[in-house]
C-alpha cells in the first residue's frame, strides 16, 4: 500500500520548512524593535503570501510549484530565471549551514577545530543530506516530525529559560518603549530579510500534494495551522535571545546556543549539550525538507528545457530527481573547499546572506504572476480563493512583493562606503551578481536546447 502524507504530516512539514532555528541569532541582531518587525511582517507578509500560496498550489497541483506559476504567467524565460534563483540559494544555504557544525562543537568542547577535521564534518552534514534526498517524502516524513517538534522544543526552551533569566538575572538588553519602536539603522534592516526568509516556504508543501489524501483541503488548512504556530514560536524564541545577549555581541553562527550557555549560567551541560545536538539535528531536517522541493522544481524546469539537462536525472522506482540532488552537493562542496581562503570572519552570513537575496529574489516575480493568472485564467476553478474584492487581492499581492524588493537591496547593497559596510557587504553583491549572470547564460543556452516536442506540449499546458 503506498504511504500516504496526512494532514499532521503536512502541518509537520510546514513547521519544519519555514521555522528555521538557526536564523533565530540573525533576526535576534535587529534588537528589541525585531518584536515590531515580527508583527508587521507577520501581518504585512507572511499571511498575503500565505493565502497567495494556497491558491496557487491548489489551482496549478504539480511539481513545478513556483516555476510553474511564473512561467504560465510571463513565458518560459523567466521561469526558467526564477527555478535558478530558486536552486542556487539551496547549496548556498546548506555550504552555510554546513559551517555551523564545527562551530557549534568548538563552542561545546572550547576547543578550535583545525581546517581537515572540521571540512570532513562539512561535507559529510552535505553528502547524508545528498542521500537522504534520493528517497521520497512520505519515507522521510518521521524526520520532518521529528525536526519539526524538536524545533518546538527548542523554541520553548529558550523562551522559557529567557523568562526565568529575565525576573532572576534581568535583561541584556534595555527593554524601553523607545526600544521597542521600529529602528532604521542601517545594520539592522539588512537583518530584516531574514525575517522575511523565516516566512517562506509554503508553497514547498503545494509539491506533496500527490502523496497526500486531500490536497486541496490538506494545503490551505497545513498553511494556515502552521503558520499560526510558528508567529508563536518564532516570537517567543527571539525573546529568550534579546534576554540573554546584547544586541551588538551577538554571533551569527552560535547565538542561538551561547544564548543558552548564559542563560544556564554553563558553558557545558545537560540541557546545553541537548539543546547543541537537537539543534544540529535540526539543521538535517530543514535541509531534507526543502530538498524534496527545490530538487522538484529544478529536475521540473529542466525537463522543459529551463535548466541544465542534468538537473532533469530521475531514477528509482520512485523516480526522484537523483540529478538535482548530486548537484546540491557538489556545489555545496565547492563553496566548503574554497571557504577557508575567503577573508571574512563571519563566513555563516556571508553564505547565507548570498543565499537570502538569491532565494528572495526567486520570489518577486510570484505575485505579480498570480495577479495575472486571475486575470488571464480567470476561468479555471480554484478551490482555494484569495477573498477580498479586486482592490484587496491587488493590494495583498503588491505590499509583499515591494517588501521583497526591499529587503533584498538592505541586504545586498551596501548603504555606505566606510571600510567594515564594504568588507561584509560587497562579497554579498558581488556573489549575487556572479550568480544572476550565471542564470541568464543558463536560460538562453538551455531555451535553445529544448526539443520541439517538449516545447509543443508545453504550449498545450499553457
Amino acid at each position: 500500500m503506498q504511504k500516504k502524507f496526512h494532514l499532521m504530516d503536512a502541518v509537520m512539514a510546514v513547521i519544519c520548512v519555514v521555522f528555521v532555528a538557526e536564523a533565530a541569532a540573525p533576526v535576534a541582531a535587529v534588537g528589541n524593535s525585531q518584536y515590531f518587525w515580527w508583527i508587521f511582517l507577520l501581518a504585512a507578509f507572511l499571511l498575503p503570501y500565505g493565502l497567495i500560496a494556497s491558491e496557487l498550489g491548489t489551482t496549478y497541483e504539480g511539481e513545478g510549484g513556483i516555476y510553474d506559476w511564473v512561467s504560465k504567467a510571463f513565458g518560459k524565460r523567466w521561469g526558467g530565471r526564477v527555478s535558478w534563483y530558486y536552486w542556487i540559494n539551496f547549496p548556498l544555504w546548506m555550504a552555510s549551514l554546513a559551517l555551523m557544525f564545527p562551530d557549534t562543537i568548538s563552542l561545546l568542547t572550547g576547543k578550535t577545530m583545525g581546517t581537515i577535521p572540521a571540512l570532513l564534518i562539512e561535507l559529510c552534514f552535505v553528502w547524508i543530506v545528498v542521500v537522504i534526498s534520493f528517497f521520497p517524502v512520505c519515507d522521510s516524513a518521521w524526520i520532518l516530525n521529528g525536526a519539526a517538534v524538536i524545533k518546538i522544543l527548542i523554541a520553548l526552551t529558550l523562551g522559557i529559560l529567557g523568562i526565568y533569566g529575565a525576573v532572576h538575572n534581568g535583561m541584556a538588553n534595555e527593554y524601553t518603549l523607545r526600544s521597542l519602536l521600529p529602528s532604521f539603522d542601517l545594520d539592522s534592516l539588512s537583518y530584516i530579510s531574514v525575517i522575511i526568509f523565516n516566512c517562506l516556504g509554503f508553497e514547498i508543501v503545494c509539491t506533496f500534494a500527490k502523496d497526500m489524501d486531500q490536497p486541496k483541503k490538506q494545503i490551505p488548512q497545513a498553511i494556515i495551522a502552521g503558520g499560526l504556530v510558528i508567529a508563536v514560536i518564532y516570537i517567543f524564541m527571539a525573546f529568550g535571545i534579546g534576554v540573554a545577549v546584547p544586541t551588538d555581541q551577538i554571533n551569527m553562527s552560535t547565538g542561538l546556543l551561547e544564548s543558552i550557555q548564559l542563560l544556564t549560567g554553563r558553558p557545558t551541560g545537560i540541557i546545553v549539550t541537548v539543546v547543541a545536538v537537537a539543534f544540529l539535528l535540526t539543521l538535517f531536517g530543514n535541509m531534507i525538507s526543502w530538498s524534496l522541493g527545490v530538487n522538484n522544481v529544478a529536475s521540473y524546469a529542466a525537463n522543459r528545457g529551463d535548466m541544465p539537462q542534468v538537473f532533469g536525472i530521475r531514477r528509482g522506482k520512485h523516480d526522484m530527481p537523483v540529478g538535482a540532488s548530486i548537484m546540491n552537493g557538489v556545489v555545496a562542496s565547492l563553496i566548503l573547499i574554497i571557504a577557508p581562503f575567503i577573508p571574512n570572519q563571519e563566513l555563516f552570513w556571508c553564505f547565507f546572506a548570498l543565499n537570502l537575496v538569491m532565494f528572495l529574489l526567486a520570489y518577486v516575480p510570484v505575485f505579480p504572476a498570480f495577479l495575472k493568472l486571475r486575470r488571464i485564467d480567470a476561468d479555471r476553478p480554484r478551490p482555494f480563493r484569495v477573498p477580498g474584492n479586486q482592490t484587496a487581492v491587488r493590494v495583498i499581492a503588491v505590499v509583499p512583493c515591494i517588501l521583497l524588493v526591499i529587503s533584498i537591496i538592505f541586504t545586498a547593497v551596501p548603504m555606505s562606503f566606510d571600510a567594515e559596510t564594504l568588507s561584509g557587504v560587497l562579497p554579498i553583491t558581488v556573489g549575487a551578481v556572479i550568480c544572476i549572470i550565471i542564470g541568464e547564460f543558463i536560460v538562453r543556452a538551455d531555451r535553445k536546447e529544448m526539443k520541439k516536442g517538449d516545447e509543443a506540449l508545453w504550449q498545450e499546458e499553457l
